[in-house]
């Protein structure tokens, strides 16, 4: 059965939370099909600085607004103190009812340069009545690790939020496309414009087509509608109808040592986690 959800990619600059506020309000007024909003890494955040505990003054503020528009709001990713006095490189994620439904700490700093503590977990979400949804941040999608273990938990779409002024703008444009056809998941790259970002934002669906794209850096917003039960039919008959990646192991079949991991990959565990 189709799961269509109508979505808004916004390549922005920085933003303080009371521009994102009316920029978002005047999104829905303008596209009011749209359902989910997605923003760049650390939109409402310059500094380290400013960071806030996950529940602070700038939730309840996020929160509020989703509840009042009816949106599921993806704002990018925020600084966030933690309660051991670390801070994060955060994602959080807002419901329509009005409430903070999950929140993802940065795996993968792009070290030396960024200085925030690591996150120790991946994060999938369920949005009612369309599907769940991966969260990752820019460097992340780097490491092939994080997009197979979103989707081997279920994820059909995976938020990447980005803040990427540098050259290698080039290359995260081939892993958002290889992550997608790797792990039969759309992607959304959501990159921030000038002057934070180089911008050329894109959403590649599970066979590695890019459905839409910036191709600057300017201020500019993505709108498409992405039928989620695609990845059960590329899954189902393969990418090109060939490459069944996912149906790869019968699971009586013997496991394989992964001695980089210090573990293994076993059949038995291989196929993604269904709804």
């Amino acid at each position: 059965m189709s799961r269509p959800l109508p979505l808004a990619l916004v390549q922005a600059p920085t933003r303080t939370l009371d521009e994102y506020a009316a920029d978002v309000q005047r999104l829905a007024a303008d596209r009011p099909q749209v359902r989910l909003v997605v923003h760049p890494e650390l939109h409402l955040c310059e500094r380290m600085e400013d960071a806030e505990p996950l529940d602070g003054p700038r939730d309840r503020t996020l929160a509020e607004l989703a509840g009042d528009l009816g949106l599921w709001l993806a704002p990018g990713s925020v600084y966030e103190r933690g309660d051991d006095g670390e801070t994060y490189n955060t994602a959080v994620v807002y419901s329509p009812e009005g409430r903070r439904v999950a929140s993802y700490r940065k795996i993968f700093p792009w070290r030396p340069y960024e200085k925030t503590t690591p996150g120790d977990r991946f994060v999938v979400f369920p949005m009612e009545g369309f599907g769940r949804i991966g969260l990752s941040i820019c460097y992340d999608a780097w490491f092939p690790e994080t997009t197979r273990h979103l989707a081997w938990l279920g994820a059909e779409l995976v938020l990447n939020f980005v803040q990427t002024p540098t050259v290698d703008r080039a290359q995260e444009l081939v892993l958002a496309r290889a992550n997608a056809i790797v792990n039969q998941v759309f992607v959304a790259s959501v990159n921030a414009a000038a002057p934070h970002g180089l911008g050329r934002s894109l959403l590649v669906d599970p066979e590695g087509h890019v459905r839409a794209e910036a191709t600057g850096a300017e201020t500019t917003v993505l709108t498409d509608v992405v039928d989620l039960a695609t990845v059960d039919t590329v899954r189902e008959y393969g990418t090109a109808g060939l490459n069944r990646m996912w149906d790869q192991w019968s699971p009586d079949e013997r496991p394989l040592d992964l001695p980089l991991y210090s573990g293994k990959l076993d059949p038995a565990r291989w196929q993604p986690r269904r709804p």
